[in-house]
C-alpha cells in the first residue's frame, strides 16, 4: 500500500519502496507494484514523480 502524505493544499502518494512522491495514486500504486516485484525503478514510471521543486511548492 502506498503512503498518503497530507498537507494543507493537497495529498501525495508515495511509494514504500523508493520513497518517490507522485500526485496519482494509481500511478504511485503501479510504482510500488513495479520496485517490490523487481527490486528497481521503471523510468516509464518514475518520470511522473514530483520533482522536488514542485513538492516545495505544494506544501
Amino acid at each position: 500500500m502506498v503512503n498518503i502524505i497530507k498537507n494543507k493544499s493537497c495529498e501525495l502518494y508515495q511509494c514504500a519502496e523508493c520513497k518517490l512522491k507522485y500526485e496519482s495514486r494509481k500511478i504511485a500504486e503501479k510504482c510500488q507494484a513495479w520496485c517490490s516485484a523487481h527490486k528497481s525503478c521503471n523510468i516509464a514510471i518514475i518520470k511522473h514523480a514530483l520533482s522536488e521543486e514542485h513538492k516545495k511548492q505544494l506544501v
